[in-house]
């Protein structure tokens, strides 16, 4: 679960993508379901109490025991829609990173460990610069606790957006690439 849709670096919510990957992808809802949790930072028996559904019922659920009828799946996607909504005091922390393509996909974790807490790395692609500027306010309203960028990108964003802006610096790729350039010269 990526949280990033095959649209232009679109957010796709956490419930959005269970149900799509349940319901029209046929994916198991155990599997699923565990990842989403997992992804959102809270324990099962929390979830299970603010859903209202039993523990030992989302347990079965979880372990592939049990298919849940109607009434207890939009439960559960009403509970993962209210976790990660903007008003929800136990919102999903993330760090936005705003690329090119070709720097997203070196990205290897969609998530990391600062101390005791888990931040989402959510990606957003992005073309020119004023795709980075837009997806920089975006990502801010949608919570984002910081941002990487371009340094090219990197003053402008520090000067719009709230947030800690970190600036990638490739210092290995920028003397690949200058050996690159050497090299077909020299050829």
């Amino acid at each position: 679960m990526r949280g990033e849709s095959a649209q232009k670096g679109k957010y796709v919510s956490v419930s959005d993508e269970v149900v799509e990957e349940v319901l029209k992808e046929g994916k198991s809802l155990s599997e699923v379901l565990r990842r989403a949790i997992k992804r959102l930072g809270i324990p099962v028996s929390d979830f299970s109490q603010r859903a209202g559904i039993p523990a030992s019922t989302l347990y079965k659920i979880l372990s592939g025991e049990r298919e849940p009828n109607l009434r207890t799946f939009r439960k559960i996607v009403s509970t993962l829609r209210a976790l990660e909504s903007p008003s929800s005091h136990e919102r999903r922390k993330f760090i936005a990173v705003i690329g090119s393509r070709g720097i997203l996909d070196n990205i290897e974790r969609k998530e990391i460990r600062c101390g005791e807490e888990t931040l989402e790395i959510r990606e957003y692609a992005v073309t020119t610069i004023e795709e980075a500027m837009i997806a920089a306010i975006q990502a801010e309203r949608e919570g984002a606790s910081a941002l990487v960028c371009a340094p090219i990108l990197s003053p402008t964003v520090e000067k719009i957006v709230r947030l800690p802006v970190a600036t990638i610096k490739p210092r290995g790729s920028v003397i690949r690439a200058i050996e690159l350039a050497a090299k077909k010269i020299t050829a």
